[in-house]
């Protein structure tokens, strides 16, 4: 078989890896009123999808460099037999707690098939043909954004919740088998040190600073003992682990990867990113629903746009790193989403759905912009030995961006809620928690009396309107963390 065909089955194999780990963060939203009806928990709901992204966050840049020391493939069949266990298992849970336990291992797999997906491609292409290959994982990754509330939905009302995880066990295996059959690896054996401190002091440190955003003001208050002794905890360990990251023979993240200039603010600029992509997927269809009273077809048809435009932006901006630079060309992307994220701060409740749809289409095609570059760059900028840690880094900024900024936005949102509903309505009304949770379930808002949610929805979007001017200012952050990069397209560098 030639070796074109064989590029094909593998990457027909990373391609269907990178859409299953990608929709596995937003396929269950529809899902969670129902597995709360089923198994309780309702207070535990928001770890289902934290625990998921919280250890994809954690072992991401852990399998990176193993994928270093011992070759690609093994890290993909690892990082895929966990997902598909934790997959099967998520949909036999029997319980919230277990639910939570194995999403974290389903999040664990994805932590290794991320970066690992992007390393193979830098092994087995040239730079030229990965910015059109990084233009297809790219649309990916925004096709998965779409589909995924609509698949989750559809099989949500039409089958069962349990399907959700069910659903990617066949695509998998089958993705499993073309990397086993056709990639070939020449690894030269050699002794080396697990960064075994390394992995502890990160694994602690970013598990802790999670969890305190995660709980405090809402579960926990933020004077608790409890918040306060896991917030020493996460800065004392994260500062061990820069300690031990700079002694270690073999680092876990080799931080001098951030001696090239590319690297250092790609990630920067990417970190940025991918905050305000969780913000947009995440809250703009709860102005749809909450604020505005449409259906969830609705809101799920608002973010179409990001996905036609993404795929639009990740193809022109892959083939421009090359003849444009990396500078101008992720320059142009973060402009283009901060268009998007300055129209977005500016809608009210009679703004036309169709303004908010423009505006959704100029943010997919900023984001297919700059994550291609980003991508490319963390590829292209090193040699073979600090591939793996380059992608793996980049998919770690990019998770870790998404998991504090889905933390810290909802969390401003409910304190803005409560802020404006301390002391009633307008009208003299009280609100409740359950008010509160009924009002930010597109599920259950419909359980409110009309006349309170005419007056909670004015709460909302007041809350929303906030975040929107936040997600603003880290617009024009991104753009200033572009102008670091280098006007010339990447190639390695020696550190």
């Amino acid at each position: 078989m030639g070796t074109a065909l064989k590029r094909n089955y593998i990457l027909i194999g990373l391609l269907l890896s990178t859409f299953l780990a990608a929709i596995e963060g937003t396929v269950i939203g529809p899902a969670g009123p129902r597995i709360v009806g089923d198994l309780g928990g309702v207070e535990l709901l928001s770890w289902v999808f934290t625990a998921y992204l919280l250890a994809m966050a954690v072992t991401t840049p852990i399998f990176g460099k193993i994928s270093d020391l011992y070759g690609r493939k093994p890290v993909f069949v690892i990082g895929s037999v966990l997902f598909l266990a934790g997959s099967l298992l998520s949909g036999l849970a029997q319980s919230m707690e277990q639910l939570i336990l194995f999403r974290a291992i389903q999040g664990i797999g994805a932590g290794g098939l991320t970066p690992v997906t992007f390393t193979i491609i830098g092994d087995i292409y040239s730079i030229e043909e990965r910015a059109k290959v990084q233009g297809w994982i790219s649309s990916v990754w925004g096709i998965s954004s779409l589909v995924g509330p609509l698949l989750g939905g559809y099989f949500v009302d039409s089958l069962n919740w349990r399907w959700v995880f069910g659903f990617n066990v066949p695509f998998g295996l089958l993705s499993l088998i073309f990397v086993i059959k056709y990639l070939k690896e020449d690894i030269k054996k050699r002794k080396v040190k697990i960064d075994i401190a390394g992995a502890v002091t990160f694994t602690v440190g970013v598990t802790a600073l999670l969890f305190s955003l995660a709980t405090g003001g809402q579960q926990l208050a933020w004077s608790s003992p409890l918040l306060i002794g896991m917030l020493i905890l996460a800065a004392a360990s994260i500062v061990l682990f820069f300690i031990v990251e700079n002694r270690a023979e073999e680092p876990l993240v080799p931080l001098k990867l951030f001696r090239i200039r590319d690297i250092a603010y790609s990630n920067l600029a990417s970190l940025l990113a991918s905050a305000l992509l969780i913000g947009l997927t995440s809250y703009l269809p709860l102005w749809v629903q909450g604020v505005l009273g449409k259906n969830a077809t609705i809101s799920g048809l608002v973010l179409a746009p990001m996905s036609i435009s993404w795929m639009l932006g990740s193809v022109i901006g892959s083939r421009w790193i090359i003849s444009r630079g990396s500078r101008l060309t992720s320059l142009i992307g973060m402009l283009i989403i901060l268009l998007g994220a300055g129209g977005m701060a500016f809608i009210h409740e009679g703004t036309p759905i169709i303004v908010m749809l423009i505006f959704n289409a100029l943010y997919g095609l900023g984001f297919g912009f700059s994550f291609s570059v980003f991508t490319i760059i963390a590829q292209s900028s090193v040699n073979y030995n600090l591939r793996g840690a380059s992608n793996a880094l980049n998919s770690f900024t990019k998770s870790i961006g998404q998991t504090i900024a889905v933390t810290v936005f909802g969390a401003l949102i409910n304190l803005g809620i409560v802020s404006r509903t301390s002391k009633g309505t307008a009208s003299g009304a009280q609100v409740s928690q359950d008010d509160i949770n009924n009002l930010l379930s597109p599920e259950k808002v419909h359980l409110l009396p009309k006349e309170l949610w005419g007056e909670l929805k004015h709460v909302l979007g007041g809350s929303l309107h906030t975040l929107f001017l936040i997600m603003a200012i880290l617009a024009v952050l991104g753009v200033l963390s572009t102008l670091g990069l280098r006007s010339k397209a990447p190639e390695p560098e020696e550190v």
